[in-house]
């Protein structure tokens, strides 16, 4: 069936392990840097934590923000503050009724650090000196909160809640809301700020985390045989989203168009995958429906792929499943080798690396694989970036979350 209306991207934005922008993030991905390095802190002695590293922030909120608009956000905020604006400014800043403009910005876990701060507050220091700017600091709708009122957002103000796959469902909400009518334009992403001592301990106690604390840029090694687990990152990605014919009337430069969403739910377990993938084979057959496409025209795909040893094969094996033999022309990419996993924040950072592929018809590399899995079947692009073909492509997008939240996106060139 036919979309009502297509979506495309004019504006892109972010902030991550890579780069304070997305020009700098996709130079750094193109060259194989890694985002990961050691924390400059004492909180591995201090708590007995095991792992002593992340892929921290490269550029600080207070180098972009001024200090009185921080102290009234929590850093998932900043985060998503910084993006937001420099997607806006990318996609020309357009004037519009505000409400035709929607907000869609999610977070997999919310204003960690304003919550635990303020609990340190009341222990020491007791309740008369929790800050009064504590609950609108961490709610998980802060973020798209206060992007609506920058912008002046009145079709809605969504924050959808799926862990790891928050920013690609935020997409996928955005792109609903202009293909229901209900918004001419959205502005819609991800954040995440937890490298925080509590959340690196309980995802370290999960056994999902890598422990190569000797070796922070090779951690993350998905496909690898060596691979122990992910990194933890942190920032955001945020995209303009655009009725094709409200960009096309303001003649604005066009990305690729978000052509197909399929989520599903796994209905397995909590934390694990269902082992058969089930869940993200049906999410991505959905999407290529939902796009009127088959997998003959899909030449590439940025995996999930967090470098954990049960999760990488079984999307490996859904994506080889849903492609068939037109598998074999696939440019296979694993982003977070080199940003970390920015868990709310990913599923937004990773489209925005999937449009970039499309406009620029090259796939970013894999880093750290020196000894690839032998059941991985695809193509994997390792080490330098590749080139995607002329004409007419499409790239999947898959984000997977705690839960059993599958999300993927289907990007076309425009």
């Amino acid at each position: 069936m036919p979309n009502v209306r297509d979506v495309v991207i004019t504006g892109l934005g972010a902030t991550t392990p890579l780069g304070g922008d997305v020009p700098s993030t996709w130079n750094a991905a193109l060259a194989g840097e890694s985002g990961a390095r050691p924390l400059e802190n004492d909180w591995a002695e201090r708590y007995g934590m095991p792992v002593s590293f992340a892929a921290t922030i490269r550029v600080a909120p207070e180098e972009v923000l001024p200090r009185p608009e921080m102290k009234r956000m929590d850093p998932s905020a900043q985060y998503a503050m910084i993006a937001a604006r420099e997607a806006w400014a990318d996609a020309g800043a357009p004037e519009m009724d505000g409400d035709r403009l929607g907000t869609v910005v999610s977070s997999g876990i919310g204003g960690i650090w304003t919550t635990l701060d303020a609990w340190d507050t009341l222990k020491e220091k007791g309740a008369r000196r929790v800050l009064p700017m504590t609950v609108p600091m961490l709610m998980p709708n802060s973020p798209t909160a206060y992007v609506s009122l920058e912008f002046g957002a009145r079709a809605g103000a969504h924050a959808l809640v799926s862990a790891c796959a928050s920013g690609a469902e935020a997409i996928a909400y955005g792109v609903e809301m202009i293909r229901s009518g209900r918004a001419d334009v959205v502005i819609a992403g991800g954040t995440e700020a937890t490298i925080h001592p509590m959340p690196i301990s309980a995802f370290a106690a999960s056994r999902t985390l890598s422990l190569r604390n000797d070796d922070p840029a090779g951690a993350s090694r998905p496909y690898d045989q060596a691979r122990d687990g992910f990194v933890i990152g942190e920032g955001a990605g945020v995209v303009v989203l655009e009725a094709a014919e409200h960009a096309a009337a303001r003649s604005a430069r066009v990305y690729a168009k978000v052509s197909g969403l399929g989520l599903t739910a796994d209905g397995y377990h909590i934390t694990s995958p269902e082992p058969t993938g089930s869940g993200q084979v049906r999410a991505m057959q959905a999407a290529l429906e939902d796009a009127g496409t088959t997998s003959a025209s899909v030449v590439h795909v940025n995996a999930h792929a967090t470098s954990t040893v049960v999760g990488d094969l079984i999307e490996a094996r859904s994506v080889s499943s849903v492609l068939g033999a037109d598998a074999d022309q696939v440019a296979l990419s694993a982003t977070k080798s080199m940003t970390g996993h920015l868990l709310g924040g990913a599923g937004a950072l990773e489209t925005i690396f999937t449009v970039l592929a499309v406009h620029h018809r090259t796939a970013p590399p894999t880093i750290n694989v020196t000894d690839p899995d032998p059941e991985l079947t695809l193509d994997l692009v390792r080490d330098t970036p590749r080139a995607l073909p002329e004409g007419d492509i499409a790239a999947i997008n898959n984000s997977f979350g705690f839960g059993g939240h599958n999300v993927a996106l289907v990007v076309t060139n425009a």
